[in-house]
């Protein structure tokens, strides 16, 4: 056993609002800042973000616009001191003309200065969807998290998501390749001129060009990724995980690995009301008590294989 110092951000998708991305994010923060840990949160949603008052902070004086909009020169100057020991806050833009899409300018400025955060981990909230911005977030990241419910909606939006940010950085890796990138795009569809149903298929069709093989599963390899299961009610609920798994095998050449569960708590949606973290508001409730042992995992692990850093510059294609 190991303690995983090798990671330092993390980014947490998901797709589908709804499904306890904020939540867990900040949760999880809290449960790393209880062992001893110094943690940044920062509110990924660039639309609509929320993490501010899941922790308790009413009115922000400083949010991503001043970085953004380069009030302040750096990331760690917006940097909020929060109620608990070890937590600083980033909070979200969602007040300025523009906010949910930044240029491209201010997309590199921000992501080239996330890792340099004076933190042991970095932890990225996003919103729902896969606009490229929340896509290219998640795929900056050398942790990578995935957090769904059972539901059959939330199922089918785990996976697009999945499949979505896999795709987008498939196309930047191969983005002076168009033929591969025409591949990608034509997966699953009819009346093309090669039959391709999955990565797999496309792996074998580049058989006869080896070097674009090797680049692929190289690719594929860097995309590591980690499942979460939310209002976990029964063992049933915690079958979802393999349906994931399985689908992201059979189809998009993944395996993804299972970080853990969250029990389903009445007491996480009071918590929420009353603006007070879960883990705090009921230290024996079934959620905090989950979010315990994922937060341990997380820390101390063998399971979790070693993630290389993806500090490259980001291509012209981001």
């Amino acid at each position: 056993m190991r303690e995983r110092t090798r990671i330092k951000l993390w980014s947490v998708g998901g797709g589908k609002g709804g499904v306890g991305k904020s939540i867990f994010t900040l949760g999880l923060g809290i449960c790393l800042a209880q062992m001893g840990k110094k943690v940044i949160l920062i509110d990924g949603d660039l639309g609509g973000a929320n993490l501010h008052t899941l922790i308790g902070v009413r009115y922000p004086q400083v949010t991503l616009e001043d970085f953004l909009l380069r009030k302040v020169s750096r990331l760690e100057d917006i940097v909020l001191k929060t109620q608990f020991d070890n937590i600083g806050l980033i909070c979200g833009a969602d007040d300025i003309l523009g906010a949910a899409n930044p240029t491209y300018t201010q997309k590199i400025r921000l992501i080239q200065q996330i890792e340099d955060m004076p933190a042991d981990f970095v932890l990225l909230d996003l919103g729902a969807g896969t606009s490229f911005n929340t896509l290219d977030l998640f795929n900056f990241s050398a942790g990578k998290i995935v957090v769904f419910t059972s539901q059959v909606t939330s199922l089918q939006n785990a996976y697009g998501f999945i499949k979505s940010a896999l795709y987008r950085k498939l196309s930047r890796d191969y983005s002076k390749d168009e033929d591969v990138v025409n591949f990608l795009y034509q997966m699953g569809t009819k009346d093309t001129e090669v039959d391709l149903h999955s990565i797999r298929d496309l792996i074998e069709h580049l058989s006869s060009e080896p070097d674009k093989k090797v680049r692929l599963q190289r690719s594929l390899a860097e995309f590591q990724l980690f499942l979460l299961i939310n209002m976990v009610k029964s063992n049933q609920d915690l079958k979802s995980a393999e349906i994931i798994q399985t689908v992201c095998r059979d189809f998009l050449s993944l395996e993804p690995q299972v970080l853990g569960h969250l029990a389903y708590d009445p007491a996480v949606e009071t918590a929420v009301n009353q603006m007070t973290p879960f883990p705090i508001f009921q230290k024996k409730g079934k959620a905090a008590a989950s979010l315990k042992a994922i937060a341990s995992e997380f820390l101390v692990s063998n399971r979790l294989a070693p993630v290389m850093s993806t500090r490259a510059a980001p291509s012209p294609a981001f």
